[in-house]
């Protein structure tokens, strides 16, 4: 009998799966980063407990192309500042991907709010636009002039937040207790440079960040850089506490309701 794609893979198999991804090269990407000051009491709004505020309203849009090898990738993502117990990072609202398969591992393993979408890096001579689109609108958009080469900063490590959940197949509440995700990525820079420029957002009612006005630019640069990653389960977390926050997640919290009609396939 010829293989079935869809039988059950052999551990050898699943071993060499394993050792192939094992000695991936390091992958980099050209970005443009943006952070400025908001109103904390927007963030504040934000953020689904145990996570809390930083001392400062910081917002970050990373925009970045990804080097794959055979087909690039666009990731993007807009972050808040926030912090665990002691711990201090990043919590990411929306992160658009070009491609699926980059979408569907940073959901289903690490809890990402990842959507697909457009990701545009530009640059011409000392020129350099980067936007976040879905839904026909570009929700941010950095544009500007490179001004200057900036300091290689040392190799970096950085956290993000997520939670990871599964919606109750009767529609209300999870499938077991939500979990908070610390994501940690060991961050490498071969260049960087800073843009002098603004940061535009604009008004999508599936991607609010003009909720997140810009009050002080602190920074834009463009660079290079390659990460890796590693998750662990912070700890589990409250289901009634989150479910006033699912609707981040979605662009109609309705569609986890969403399912094939009755006696189809």
């Amino acid at each position: 009998m010829a293989r079935v794609r869809y039988g059950a893979r052999t551990e050898a198999e699943a071993a060499a799966a394993r050792e192939r991804s094992s000695r991936l090269p390091d992958i980099w990407s050209t970005g443009v980063v943006a952070v400025w000051e908001t109103d904390p009491d927007v963030v504040a709004a934000i953020l689904p407990p145990p996570l809390k505020p930083t001392a400062r309203p910081l917002v970050r849009a990373n925009i970045s192309r990804v080097d794959l090898p055979g087909y690039p990738l666009g990731a993007g993502s807009v972050a808040v500042a926030a912090a665990h117990g002691d711990r201090e990072g990043w919590y990411p609202l929306v992160m658009p991907m070009t491609h699926e398969r980059a979408l569907i591992g940073g959901r289903e393993v690490f809890g990402e709010p990842k959507k697909l979408g457009e990701v545009t890096v530009e640059r011409e001579g000392l020129v350099v636009s980067a936007s976040l689109a879905r839904h026909g609108i570009a929700f941010v958009e950095v544009r500007g002039a490179v001004s200057g080469p900036l300091p290689i900063p040392e190799p970096v490590e950085k956290t993000d937040f997520y939670f990871k959940f599964l919606p109750g197949v009767d529609g209300t509440g999870f499938d077991g207790d939500p979990v908070l995700v610390h994501c940690v990525r060991n961050e490498k820079v071969r260049k960087l440079e800073r843009v002098t420029g603004d940061v535009i957002l604009r008004e999508s009612m599936y991607d609010p960040v003009a909720d997140l006005p810009v009050r002080r630019l602190v920074e834009i640069t463009i660079g290079e850089k390659t990460t890796d990653q590693r998750g662990t389960v912070a700890e589990r977390v409250s289901a009634q506490a989150l479910l006033p926050y699912i609707h981040q997640r979605y662009d109609d919290p309705l569609q986890i309701l969403d399912g094939p009609p009755e006696g189809s396939a």
